[in-house]
């Protein structure tokens, strides 16, 4: 089984809404609610995640950490 280490994303507000982003699996990056770390874990490869975050201004992938 894959075990994923998160990080809390650095946009976190000061209560605590935000998501935990996973890049240490090469072929997938894994996002998650900080707030329920058991509930869904979203997957996604590198190339689908790097388009998403295009838009936030700063790309962050598993290359380039």
């Amino acid at each position: 089984m894959v075990e994923f280490h998160f990080t809390k994303s650095s946009y976190s507000t000061l209560s605590g809404d935000c998501v935990e982003v996973a890049l240490n699996i090469p072929t997938t990056v894994a996002v998650q609610d900080s707030k329920r770390a058991d509930g869904a874990t979203l997957r996604l490869t590198p190339a689908a995640w790097a388009a998403f975050t295009a838009g936030f201004g700063r790309v962050r992938t598993a290359g380039n950490r």
